[in-house]
């Protein structure tokens, strides 16, 4: 159980912030830019959360979680990825219960003959945007991993979780019947 009894600790003020494991890590390195973007799309899928009620809305909930799994398996360096009752790491099956989802809600979707654009109702414009921002999360983990080890678990998830956004942002928009599709050079 986390207890915050205060919120500033003044321990950053030097540009750094601690990481799981004690150590200290600047504020502008890949590691908390990562941090930062996982953050940034849990934000933006909390800010499609308001708008669900019913089994995605519960969907939802379990992400944000994870995500917050994430989070601290990123701020836990080190290339041992097994999870303990110390170490909270991502392991496969978040991202296999992500694939299960994915396949579920694809069922009922027609097949794309389309690439489709951002909108159609409020909802799906939101998951869109979470799916934008949970893709550039995923960018910013593989920087991290291009020079310090990451969770590869970790990796797929996030991969994994931009689909899953993209799925669900079809089905609430009626099965996919209110998905704008993009029409090549429409404006010339």
């Amino acid at each position: 159980m986390v207890k915050l009894n205060r919120i500033y600790t003044r321990t950053g003020d030097d540009g750094t912030t601690g990481l799981v494991d004690g150590s200290r890590c600047p504020k502008h390195s890949a590691r908390i830019a990562a941090m930062g973007k996982v953050d940034e799309a849990n934000s933006a899928i909390g800010l499609a959360a308001v708008k669900m009620t019913g089994a995605p809305g519960a969907e939802i909930a379990r992400i944000q979680n994870d995500l917050f799994d994430l989070g601290a398996d990123l701020a836990t360096p080190g290339e041992d990825f097994t999870p303990s009752e110390m170490v909270l790491r991502i392991v496969p099956a978040q991202a296999e219960w992500l694939e299960a989802r994915i396949d579920t809600l694809n069922e009922q979707l027609e097949p794309l003959t389309s690439f489709i654009l951002p909108g159609g109702s409020e909802l799906a414009a939101r998951l869109h945007v979470a799916r934008a921002t949970t893709r550039a999360a995923e960018r910013a983990m593989v920087a991290l991993a291009a020079e310090d080890a990451v969770n590869p678990a970790a990796l797929a998830y996030i991969n994994r979780l931009s689909d899953y956004l993209f799925v669900l942002a079809r089905v609430v928009n009626d099965n996919g019947r209110m998905d704008v599709k993009w029409v090549p050079g429409a404006s010339r």
